[in-house]
């Protein structure tokens, strides 16, 4: 229970802080704000870092992909909202991790027959204007070729026309081999001047895709918060309701952090979340849980097994380690 303590009330402007010396080290080029997201061992490191200390709210009118993209790129994490459908979430969540990374597979491929219409089309449920046009129209197929959105006039030509009168052939093509580094697959590309540059297997189906735009992005972001495949990390928010099958779906679709979004996490509910996760997932998946604003609740959830813990009451929200 929280308690009211009689004692004398103190304001900011009472205290003094004492400042120690000033050197040489003490120059905003040596300040780190790297912050661990979730609870670790002494000694061992966590999991997940922040470069800035700064999450955002698990609301609809907040975190949704763009901001889970924002937020990653300058250092932070973003919680994508859960209160919409599980389907609607997951591609959220698809669509952040997928946005930047060094050695891209792709989503945007067709066959060789496929229409015009067809590439508008899923150009447009992808958001990407260059589409790779592979034998069996998957994302490992053998590679034919590539289009992107400079390769047909929308007001001239039929929509019904065969993409593959559009595309630029293989051999036309500047791909490199599976194998070949990120940096080195950087400098093909500012070589060349091109701004994708397909990577093929010995049997020349496509493996990756490498993008001149994340290079750039890269070189302009250096706080950017990735993971081990540099993609950006992304966080979600989950219910005590349909969390068996919401959290299945979000896993699946990439999500690094999962985060219990209630006003109140002093609950048996929340309990029972987490205890879903470790046993479906062991330790592997990481989960945050609250709100509480006292230490009976913030006891509950730490030993109940959460990998942080909201604290906070309205709109103070803070993020605290277990």
């Amino acid at each position: 229970m929280a308690k009211i303590l009689e004692d004398i009330s103190r304001t900011f402007n009472e205290f003094l802080l004492l400042p120690n010396l000033t050197d040489e080290r003490c120059i905003p080029s040596k300040v780190s704000l790297k912050t661990p997201l979730v609870k670790f061992e002494k000694g061992e490191e966590s999991k997940y870092y922040a470069n800035i200390p700064m999450v955002s709210a698990i609301m609809q009118s907040v975190s949704g992909e763009e901001m889970g993209i924002a937020l990653a790129r300058e250092g932070g994490v973003a919680f994508i909202y859960g209160s919409q459908t599980i389907e609607n979430q997951a591609k959220m969540v698809k669509r952040v991790k997928k946005y930047k990374a060094g050695f891209v597979v792709s989503d945007s491929n067709v066959k060789p027959n496929a229409t015009l219409e067809e590439v508008l089309n899923l150009t447009k449920e992808t958001g990407h204007s260059t589409v790779i046009i592979t034998q069996d129209g998957t994302k490992n197929g053998k590679f034919l070729g590539l289009v992107t959105d400079k390769d047909y006039r929308l007001s001239r030509d039929n929509k019904e026309t065969p993409i593959s009168n559009f595309m630029t052939p293989k051999d036309k093509v500047i791909w490199a081999k599976e194998g070949i580094s990120l940096p080195e697959a950087n400098d093909i590309i500012w070589d060349n001047k091109i701004a994708c540059l397909p990577i093929l297997d010995d049997k020349e189906h496509l493996k990756y895709l490498v993008f001149r735009k994340d290079y750039e992005d890269r070189k302009n972001n250096p706080n950017s918060l990735l993971d081990e495949n540099k993609r950006y990390i992304v966080g979600a928010g989950v219910n005590t309701r349909d969390f068996e099958e919401r959290i299945p779906a979000l896993v699946d679709a990439g999500v690094d952090l999962l985060c219990i979004d209630s006003s109140d996490g002093y609950s048996v509910w929340q309990k029972n979340t987490i205890d879903f996760v470790r046993k479906k997932y062991g330790d592997n998946v990481k989960i945050g849980a609250g709100n509480v604003v006292d230490r009976e609740g913030f006891m509950y959830l730490a030993k109940a097994g959460a990998d942080f813990i909201k604290v906070g009451v309205g709109r103070r929200i803070y993020l605290h380690n277990t």
